[in-house]
């Protein structure tokens, strides 16, 4: 994930948002565009989405849950 800018990281994660169901703010386009570039976001006629790529590239980065740390 270090190669995510914080925009990128952030739209990637309204879009994780967005895949759930949630209401989210507008993706900046150029962080969008960057996100597909890397294979973690596609653009169709409804808008910007993520990509199984995407959600575990999400899922790695937040590690394991609390509980298993102590």
């Amino acid at each position: 994930m270090s190669d995510l800018t914080e925009g990128q990281l952030h739209a990637l994660r309204n879009l994780a948002r967005k895949h759930a169901g949630e209401a989210v703010p507008f993706v900046n386009i150029s962080d969008a565009r960057r996100l597909t570039e890397l294979g973690l976001a596609v653009r169709s006629q409804e808008g910007w989405s993520i990509t199984p790529e995407g959600s575990a590239l999400l899922a790695a980065a937040s590690g394991p849950p609390a509980w298993l740390n102590p």
